[in-house]
């Protein structure tokens, strides 16, 4: 499969496939990188589109960066990276992992997006650091107070971060999407996943025994197999 190292901006990214008027941007989540999107985009190229992937800041070859994965960082880079793609491309669809569907979500808006594809997204992050504060015994007061609270489980409390989701929820995602959620999914509960779906009309597939991570063999074969079905039905919706 053909492909070429790019920089946007200051994003190392990569550009799959042979040429083509229809994108689809790959936007990893925490601990990914720009090269994971190879097993996608090896299915993509063959029903016609390019895949552009990138480094998020302190992943990547960008690991040396500190204090940026936050929104007040990511988002303006995606935006950046999207009036880029519309200068090339005349189609433009998302894929995304995990917090990058959530970063995504905040960026791409009030895009122009063919349609979507979510991997174990986080789809309302005020909820999981609302979890996440409860899983640490830490209160709103406290985190006010302290700013910033490590905790056990080898997550930051931040309080900036926590009124940053509060003060941008999901309001609207009107673009065709269809999740990919696994049944022991530990960050988003599945009723609410259930929920963000059927109020922004998303078609949802849920995992027996998926995990968060989709890494193990049947966890990559049935991420293989629903990505391929996605291809296959954005593709007949389009012929009617």
């Amino acid at each position: 499969m053909k492909s070429k190292r790019i920089l946007i901006g200051k994003m190392p990214s990569i550009l799959w496939g042979v040429p083509s008027d229809r994108l689809y941007l790959y936007v990893h989540g925490q601990h990914g990188c720009k090269e994971e999107a190879e097993d996608f985009a090896e299915i993509a190229v063959n029903y016609g589109w390019q895949v552009l992937s990138i480094d998020l800041p302190e992943h990547g070859e960008r690991g040396a960066e500190t204090n940026c994965f936050d929104p007040w960082h990511v988002v303006p880079e995606l935006a950046e990276v999207m009036d880029v793609s519309k200068r090339q491309w005349e189609t433009i669809s998302l894929r995304a992992n995990s917090i990058g569907a959530w970063f995504s979500m905040l960026a791409f808006e009030k895009e122009r997006l063919e349609s979507c594809l979510f991997v174990s997204p986080i789809l309302d992050m005020y909820n999981l650091i609302a979890n996440m504060m409860r899983w640490a015994d830490v209160s709103r007061e406290r985190l006010e107070q302290e700013k910033m609270i490590d905790t056990n489980f080898g997550h930051t409390l931040s309080w900036e971060y926590l009124l940053y989701a509060e003060r941008h929820p999901i309001a609207t995602w009107e673009f065709p999407t269809r999740i990919l959620f696994g049944e022991n999914e530990p960050l988003t509960e599945r009723s609410a996943a259930e929920e963000f779906a059927c109020r922004f009309h998303c078609e949802m597939t849920v995992m027996p025994n998926g995990e968060h991570w989709f890494h193990t063999p049947e966890q990559l074969e049935f991420l293989k197999q629903w990505t391929y079905t996605s291809f296959t039905c954005v593709r007949a919706e389009h012929r009617h």
